[in-house]
């Protein structure tokens, strides 16, 4: 009878845990050697779950800084035209590590980096929420949600 108890509980144990898969969350880590500040945005290298990666370039022309040295023909290597770049990379940034308090992705990196690593790693291009924060568009039509 004991034999049979032990068993029948067994094959419930097994079953239970054959129901519900464990949730795996992969950390990953950047190499001390291979982390490079400039292609990193915001997050720590040395150990992150939700990585995410943007086209920083694209980000810096969707800035009105960047809108005001096209506009305004600004000479390139001025004065104006580098604190306009300042302002537009300082304006990126803020928006890059917005996005990524708001939608968890807890390393933000220049696309293709993290996938050029060895071994590579995976990261969700974010750059389409990134320009919405900075266009203040809402990408999932949750304007909704505001208050009238």
């Amino acid at each position: 009878m004991r034999y049979l108890v032990l068993t029948i509980w067994s094959v419930f144990l097994l079953g239970a845990a054959a129901t519900e898969p464990p949730k795996a969350t992969t950390t990953y880590s950047i190499p001390v050697d291979k982390i490079d500040l400039q292609k990193l945005y915001y997050g720590n290298a040395g150990g992150f779950t939700k990585p995410g990666n943007v086209d920083y370039e694209a980000i810096i022309k969707a800035t009105p800084e960047y809108d005001e040295v096209k506009k305004k023909k600004v000479e390139v290597g001025t004065g104006k035209y580098w604190i306009l770049l300042s302002q537009a990379s300082d304006r990126a940034v803020r928006a890059i590590s917005e996005v990524g308090q708001e939608t968890g992705y807890d390393l933000v990196a220049a696309q293709g980096y993290l996938g050029s690593l060895e071994p590579p790693i995976p990261a969700d291009d974010i750059t389409q929420l990134v320009l919405a924060k900075l266009t203040g568009k809402d990408t999932n039509n949750n304007n909704n949600n505001k208050k009238k």
